[in-house]
């Protein structure tokens, strides 16, 4: 009876085992998780494609790399991690990432994210470059007209929303709020940084345009 018993447990268990492996992939399979998972892939295809383009278009091909993809090994394993909470959460928490009210506002702000950064490249022109200039040269320009006139930063406050919002727009929490945290402590470092050049180069002139225009990111001057 014992030898029963046991096969029987061993049965159960393995059929347990069995039936939530079906129940992830059903999940996984979803039309949930293959909206979600789709729009991001769409998105992160979209924002670097376009950064590409557009960095070639105002600086040639010959002046652009691929580092112009903003693709780095950290963003990487951000990116990795946050499919790894989704499909864990996807699996054991199926109803989490049923909140489409959230959903659809984390997919306006990849939307309105991303409109603010090519804003401000169309915008800035060649002025615009991935990597901060500390020599001054014969094109590079203080911009303060378009959306500049009202956010210092835009481009840094286009990729702040749109990085966060693809974590909201896939109802991950723990990665919303890492996402957040990470991508705002890059900007305290690097705005300050940045803004040392600008006030080398266009001295009062840029001191007055950063007084009156926010930066926009939160909570940096």
């Amino acid at each position: 009876m014992s030898l029963l018993k046991r096969l029987s447990e061993d049965l159960g268990c393995c059929i347990s085992v069995s039936w939530f492996r079906l129940a992830s992939l059903s999940e996984i399979f979803s039309y949930t998780a293959c909206r979600q998972l789709s729009q991001l892939l769409l998105s992160i295809i979209f924002f670097h494609g376009s950064e590409y383009i557009l960095a070639v278009a105002f600086h040639g091909r010959s002046n652009v790399t691929l580092k112009s993809l903003l693709i780095s090994r950290n963003y990487l394993l951000a990116m990795f991690f946050s499919l790894v909470e989704y499909l864990l959460e996807v699996s054991l928490f199926p109803a989490l990432k049923e909140y489409w009210w959230i959903s659809n506002f984390g997919l306006a702000m990849i939307v309105v994210g991303e409109i603010i950064r090519k804003m401000a490249i169309i915008t800035a022109g060649q002025a615009f470059t991935h990597l901060i200039k500390i020599y001054h040269e014969d094109h590079h320009r203080l911009i303060t007209h378009g959306i500049y006139r009202f956010i210092r930063h835009p481009g840094y406050c286009g990729f702040f929303i749109w990085s966060v919002g693809t974590q909201i727009m896939l109802c991950n929490p723990v990665s919303t709020i890492v996402f957040a945290a990470v991508v705002w402590h890059f900007f305290v470092t690097r705005i300050p940084y940045e803004e040392f050049f600008l006030r080398q180069f266009f001295g009062q002139e840029y001191e007055e345009y950063a007084q009156t225009v926010p930066s926009g990111v939160p909570f940096v001057k």
